[in-house]
């Protein structure tokens, strides 16, 4: 390892697990929403299925680097998986219902098309997801 990996390392060791989660955060969101972008704006799937393969991609790497990286979970896997998957499809649902309901009233508000309303919604919806996935899985999934 060089000295620069060292250093992070040790200092990312002694933060607290919400600034762990937000540097995960911020790898599994740019993973998710990339995802969302390029399938809804290049492939044109649709809002509720880009967002959800968005999610589950980010879904993916975040359960890897949490369970590991931010809580340092011992929970076995059998146990913290399901609580896992329970925990991302409620703050899916309740962002996606978030996001689904802002899109519709910044379009009403802003006068703007209904694909720059849901673009716009889609970030709207990420906090959301973000704030209630963090709460969930400290709480809930990686409980120790």
């Amino acid at each position: 390892m060089n000295s620069i990996t060292l250093i992070l390392e040790s200092c990312l060791k002694r933060t607290n697990s919400f600034i762990r989660f937000l540097i995960v955060g911020a790898i599994n969101t740019l993973t998710g929403l990339s995802t969302m972008f390029l399938l809804f704006n290049t492939v044109e799937f649709s809002f509720w299925f880009s967002t959800f393969l968005g999610n589950s991609v980010g879904a993916i790497v975040s359960y890897s680097l949490n369970r590991n990286f931010t809580f340092h979970s011992k929970v076995p896997i059998k146990k913290s998986v399901p609580r896992f998957i329970a925990v991302i499809l409620f703050c899916y649902f309740f962002s996606y219902t978030v996001s689904s309901m802002a899109a519709g009233m910044i379009k009403e508000q802003f006068s703007l098309n209904m694909l720059r309303a849901e673009n716009l919604a889609m970030f709207i919806g990420t906090a959301v997801y973000m704030i209630t996935n963090y709460f969930g899985q400290k709480l809930f999934v990686f409980k120790k």
